[in-house]
């Protein structure tokens, strides 16, 4: 039986930290530039992408949160993955996500290196080393520190988009600035769903990654001072926080200019600056894409630590990753994982203009099997407890169809970015190329180009493979 040693990590993260720890994955690059690609997939159908989108990481969220509550302890759905599906799943469930956060802190500190290169006069790679330093030091102090960092991060966030979301509504409801903002944007310009159904589907199959991050709810879990009241307040209030900021934010930015006026080399938010002539619009957000960044890479380091420590905990990892140092950090785990994601700041000092669409594959392929993993374990969970007399704490009453529903879903995720491969010059048209096979199929029924994102689904089963020879090693 593994045991339970997260009681040597402090418990110092309040409701208020948890929250933002959760909302700050959430609301990032991906947010304030990712959002172009659904409006251009979707048009203004691209609000229900959100939604369902949405939806879905709240039931996975809820599954977390009902074991998370049960058994608080840092490391999460790996922890649970090794109690209930047994070791080989805690190990390719930790590693995994430990992987997944290396790949999301490479690119967050490349996104931090560009924007900081707008007004410092640094090489790229300088200025994403110095970040990675500071950063580094804030996650070795006291997880109090962390939290209150972490917390002023997000904080900044949020207010930037309350504050573009209020700002837009002004504008709709004073005409003021060029064009007069219409709510018949979202019908005018060539209807709702400009590209029908299958337009919304291949939105959400991008917007979904946007909401990667909501899992730091439950490896905050292990250091929330009360995690029975403090967990399931904060799912509650981050879903409906990223209703309205998502949603919100989109559909306003929709109703001030038409969705086909939104430039894929620009920045939605942008739009509702330029609409009245602000001169300062690129600076102010480059300061706010910078601390979304910053936040996100924050969350990265502290969430690899946890999962690192918790891996130790399980003898999935190396044992000196458990070491706490006087704060009562794991210092080891957390110094391992900065050096990890360094390798990017030494990649962008020999070539700089690297495209890192390969990286963000891989980190598509982690992320789609964590959220499948976490979907099984609960599962699992519930059928390990299904004698006990007690209900419990933080009950998910939609269990069990919504977790079929959600791996339904994952499944029919996978399969998009699969397709996404047979549109126009793509990986998997390319291959089929070379073989002399040609499919005008996709061609024709795709009504608009979307990103390839198929690399990650050749990858899936290569990662696999890999984490499973690494636990055959291990043994």
């Amino acid at each position: 039986m593994l045991k339970n040693a997260d009681n040597e990590l402090k418990r110092n993260l309040q409701n208020r930290h948890i929250q933002m720890i959760a909302l700050g994955g959430v609301i990032g690059t991906g947010l304030f530039y990712g959002s172009t690609e659904a409006i251009q997939l979707a048009g203004p159908s691209a609000i229900l992408a959100y939604l369902v989108g949405g939806l879905v990481i709240y039931f996975i969220m809820r599954m977390l949160g009902e074991m998370s509550v049960e058994e608080p302890t840092s490391g999460a759905f790996s922890f649970f993955a090794y109690k209930y599906w047994g070791s080989l799943a805690g190990f390719v469930t930790g590693w995994n996500y430990w992987f997944l956060y290396i790949l999301v802190s490479m690119t967050e500190l490349t996104v931090i290196g560009f924007y900081l290169d707008h007004w410092i006069l640094f090489d790229h790679w300088k200025s994403s080393f110095i970040v990675l330093l500071f950063v580094t030091l804030v996650n070795l102090s006291n997880v109090r520190f962390y939290g209150e960092f972490e917390f002023g991060c997000a904080l900044i966030k949020v207010a930037a988009v309350i504050g573009m979301i209020i700002f837009g509504i002004f504008l709709i409801v004073t005409g003021i600035g060029g064009n007069q903002a219409s709510i018949h944007y979202l019908w005018d310009q060539g209807g709702f769903f400009p590209y029908g159904i299958i337009g919304v589907i291949l939105a959400t199959s991008v917007v979904m990654f946007s909401f990667g991050g909501t899992e730091l709810i439950g490896v905050a879990a292990g250091e929330a001072s009360n995690p029975q009241k403090t967990i399931p307040a904060a799912i509650r209030q981050v879903m409906w926080r990223i209703i309205i900021f998502y949603i919100g934010s989109i559909s306003v930015i929709m109703i001030i200019s038409p969705w086909n006026m939104i430039g894929k080399n620009s920045s939605p938010f942008v739009t509702i600056f330029e609409t009245v002539g602000i001169p300062a619009a690129g600076h102010i957000l480059n300061f706010v894409v910078i601390m979304a960044a910053i936040s996100v890479y924050n969350s990265g380091i502290y969430s690899n630590g946890r999962m690192l420590y918790s891996l130790a905990i399980q003898k999935n990892a190396p044992h000196i990753f458990s070491k706490l140092n006087a704060a009562r950090v794991p210092y080891v785990a957390i110094l391992f994982s900065s050096l990890c994601t360094a390798i990017i700041v030494v990649i962008n000092a020999f070539v700089p203009d690297n495209s890192f669409m390969r990286i963000m594959a891989l980190a598509t392929a982690a992320a789609l099997i964590t959220w499948a993993i976490i979907v099984i374990v609960h599962l699992k969970f519930r059928k390990a407890h299904k004698n006990r007399k007690r209900n419990f704490i933080y009950a998910f009453g939609l269990y069990p169809y919504a977790n079929y529903l959600c791996l339904c879903f994952l499944v029919l995720l996978f399969c998009i970015m699969l397709i996404s491969g047979f549109g126009k010059n793509g990986l998997m048209a390319r291959l089929l190329n070379m073989v002399g096979i040609r499919i005008p199929f996709f061609e024709t029924y795709i009504p608009v180009q979307m990103p390839d994102m198929s690399l990650a689904v050749i990858i899936i089963p290569l990662w696999c493979l890999f984490l499973l020879l690494g636990y055959k090693l291990k043994r």
